[in-house]
């Protein structure tokens, strides 16, 4: 059985404070902040810290920490978007679809949108025969796929992200 799409965020809008926003603001720049640099950059004692980070793991505004990796260093130069379209929208065929789809190695991200296409992969891959074989082996196989359209990444850049 499928496991369940990640919970999301328990906090209504507006509800995070200045002081979560000071926390959230240093974790993006550095997650590996110890909790004392952290309380310090936040301004607040050390114990409020440790709190109001636990809170924000428990509501799901805080997902994880992670370190993020060069695909290119590590034998995966090439990176693509495939374009996913389907040929029939059930419920449990699409969610069997996105669970076999982030298993595919070498995906970075995928998502499910609306529109023409149904699911977005960013992949990194070794190069352009690798990236053939991943969408034969890994992604046409699903009957319920009807086409993919694959673009070359030519680069990447992380957006400002969502605190103001």
């Amino acid at each position: 059985m499928a496991a369940p799409p990640p919970k999301k965020p328990q906090a209504p809008p507006g509800a995070l404070d200045e002081t979560d926003l000071r926390i959230l603001a240093a974790l993006v720049e550095d997650g590996r902040l110890t909790n004392a640099a952290l309380a310090a950059r936040a301004g607040v004692a050390e114990s409020t810290c440790a709190y109001r980070v636990r809170a924000l793991r428990r509501s799901g505004v805080i997902r994880s920490v992670n370190a993020r990796l060069d695909p290119a260093p590590l034998g995966r130069p090439l990176q693509a978007i495939i374009k996913v379209r389907l040929g029939s929208h059930s419920r449990d065929l699409v969610r069997a679809l996105y669970d076999d789809l982030v298993t595919i190695p070498g995906t970075l991200s995928v998502l499910h949108v609306a529109g023409d296409d149904d699911f977005l992969l960013h992949v990194a891959v070794p190069n352009a025969e690798s990236l053939r074989d991943l969408i034969l082996e890994h992604v046409t196989v699903h009957a319920v796929v009807r086409q993919t359209q694959t673009q070359l990444v030519f680069e990447t850049r992380d957006g400002r992200g969502v605190l103001p």
